[in-house]
């Protein structure tokens, strides 16, 4: 299948956007002008583009710890997301869900989630919702190869296949379970694999390129969307930084080669390659679309330090929720 212009021009600028705002995201947390840990999507921007390209407002996912690209990719307003980073009032979730836990009910985006395998039990629950109500939105579940390992994965996805629910498991395999490497977790090499235990395609695609990744996350959307139940995608790629924040916590798991290696494959390099053989993109355009998204970055952020913190007498308020009618 074809791609469009314009569907290209579009991932290519929602890479750029999480990479800026995770590299700056970064520098605030190593500084210490924002609180708490802050899990970088910073290698990994290909997977989310590629992904969202296909969905709408509606169609729900659900998130991880390392969700902030995730959001981005799915247009959420910088300023918010920036103010909860900061603790701050005018952030997502007032400023007391924090970098794990921001969310946008608005955007489908069903919320972050510091619980590693939390996302794949409230996906299903999405995804029953859409197919009860008859609608045809899709709930797409990213993961990590960490989490493929919890009993939340593999009941959601028993659940999933079973009643063919609307659901797409997006694996962002990193190679990592925080410092653990992939072969030392668990004993499969391909975690699209496990698909067919639970009677689901299982499809492997290359992470770091969003085109790949578009086409291959396409067919399980346009799939579920039919009727015909879920897909497990396991996205190959690589976090460029630590686990936490750019330097990390001073674990040593990894060389400095093996970052280098993968970074020769940089997903926005490679699309910004093929863009320019293809006429569509000159050096001076993506030069200019990252000075609009940093301007963009940089003016969220002052927004962010200039507002206000939660109230004392507001912590208990957004706790509960009471049933309408």
């Amino acid at each position: 299948m074809e791609i469009s212009r314009e569907t290209l021009l579009d991932m290519h600028r929602r890479m750029v956007r999480i990479r800026t705002f995770e590299e700056e995201a970064g520098k605030l947390m190593e500084s210490g002008k924002v609180p708490g840990a802050l899990h970088l999507y910073v290698g990994e921007e290909a997977v989310a583009a590629g992904v969202m390209t296909h969905l709408r407002d509606q169609d729900q996912i659900t998130s991880t710890h390392r969700g902030h690209g995730h959001l981005v990719a799915k247009g959420g307003d910088l300023k918010k997301m920036y103010a909860e980073l900061y603790g701050r009032v005018t952030g997502y979730c007032k400023g007391k869900g924090g970098s794990m836990h921001i969310c946008d009910l608005d955007l489908g985006m069903l919320g972050a989630n510091g619980i590693v395998g939390a996302g794949p039990v409230i996906a299903i629950g999405a995804a029953f919702s859409n197919r009860y109500r008859k609608t045809d939105n899709v709930t797409v579940c990213f993961f990590g190869d960490g989490a493929s390992n919890e009993g939340t994965f593999h009941e959601a996805a028993n659940m999933a296949a079973l009643y063919k629910l609307p659901v797409v498991f997006v694996c962002e395999n990193n190679g990592f379970g925080e410092f653990t490497r992939q072969e030392r977790h668990q004993a499969v090499h391909d975690i699209a694999d496990r698909a067919a235990g639970y009677g689901m395609p299982g499809v492997i695609v290359d992470g770091m390129d969003a085109i790949a990744v578009h086409e291959a996350a396409g067919e399980a959307i346009a799939r579920a969307r039919r009727g015909l139940g879920p897909t497990l995608l396991e996205c190959k790629t690589y976090r460029y930084f630590d686990h936490v924040g750019v330097r990390g916590m001073g674990v040593i798991y990894r060389d400095d080669s093996e970052v280098l290696e993968w970074r020769k494959r940089d997903p926005i390099e490679l699309m910004e390659s093929r863009l320019a053989e293809q006429g569509i993109l000159s050096a001076d355009e993506a030069a200019a679309i990252r000075a609009g998204f940093l301007a963009e970055v940089r003016e969220a952020i002052a927004f962010a330090e200039a507002s206000p913190f939660p109230a004392p007498e507001a912590l208990m308020e957004d706790i509960y929720t009471t049933a309408a009618g």
